[in-house]
């Protein structure tokens, strides 16, 4: 299986998943090239983009672990760029 660059999406409306979220991210940081966080005032949200370089099914469980905290919502949207498997994602 090949390694997949994607971005990962995030819209988070309860400040209080902050905690959580960031030990979700700090498990994977291996795989994470860059965060960005843009806090969005008049909406009461933080917007929240992930570019990450893993295996499909890496970036799958990230995702799936950060859209199960309450108030976050996350989505990933895959390059159609592959990379071969190196054994560290």
């Amino acid at each position: 299986m090949e390694r997949r660059i994607a971005i990962v999406s995030m819209i988070l409306k309860k400040p209080e998943a902050v905690p959580q979220l960031n030990a979700i991210l700090h498990d994977y940081q291996d795989c994470i090239i860059g965060r960005m966080g843009i806090p969005y005032r008049p909406a009461n949200v933080h917007l929240i983009s992930v570019a990450v370089d893993a295996l499909p099914d890496r970036i799958n469980a990230m995702t799936g672990r950060l859209g199960r905290l309450e108030g976050v919502s996350a989505k990933t949207m895959y390059s159609d760029i592959y990379l071969p498997e190196t054994g560290e994602n």
